[in-house]
């Protein structure tokens, strides 16, 4: 492409969005962060990564988003709260979209830097028998443990977000383009959001 450009991709699990994202990161030339950013946001801290990871969104718990502080039943270490363990995270995400060409998986990456110009937001998702399918290979689990554990990790997800971004995940309006890769592929999927950020920026 050229020009400086950040791809924040928001994914179903089971979606193939990591997947997606390392080729993107290959076609480009670009580096992905995700849990690359977790080490870089301890260094950056100070702080231990394993915090970083207590605090991501994989780690929120349905019973912990009540309406209130989606942490409130969560973990604190010290007076460090998940949402001063969040605010580090994304000084971290802006330090580095300002200095170089990014894609980030996840972690509200896309709301924290709405005001990038530089900046496209992507959702992908796939037909649920495709996901049950990959996560049940990936980790060697029966349909109904895959299928249980997809609708576990995209609940957190979308509480995550929800806290945080105060937009809805997975909603249309919330991105800049939404995509299924189960009609496409992956390698297609990676080819079809290139295709559209050139388009973008004719």
């Amino acid at each position: 492409m050229g020009e400086k450009v950040i791809i924040c991709i928001g994914r179903q699990m089971g979606s193939g969005g990591k997947e997606v994202a390392e080729l993107l990161g290959k076609r480009l030339g670009v580096q992905v962060f995700d849990q690359e950013l977790l080490a870089e946001a301890a260094r950056e801290s100070g702080l231990s990564s394993e915090l970083f990871e207590k605090a991501d969104e994989k780690a929120l718990r349905k019973s912990g988003y009540m309406g209130g502080n989606i942490f409130s039943s969560g973990f604190h270490s010290g007076f460090l709260s998940n949402d001063s363990l969040f605010k580090v995270q994304s000084d971290v995400i802006r330090l580095i979209a300002e200095k170089q060409s990014a894609i980030f998986v996840g972690r509200c990456a896309d709301y924290i830097l709405r005001d990038f110009e530089e900046c496209y937001s992507v959702f992908i998702s796939a037909d649920r028998a495709d996901r049950i399918a990959r996560i049940a290979s990936r980790r060697s689990l029966s349909e109904r443990e895959a299928e249980s554990c997809i609708d576990q990790t995209d609940r957190k997800r979308s509480s995550y977000y929800g806290y945080y971004s105060f937009k809805t995940w997975g909603a249309a309006e919330s991105y800049d383009l939404c995509i299924n890769s189960s009609r496409l592929g992956t390698e297609a999927t990676a080819d079809a959001i290139i295709s559209f950020i050139e388009n973008c920026r004719k």
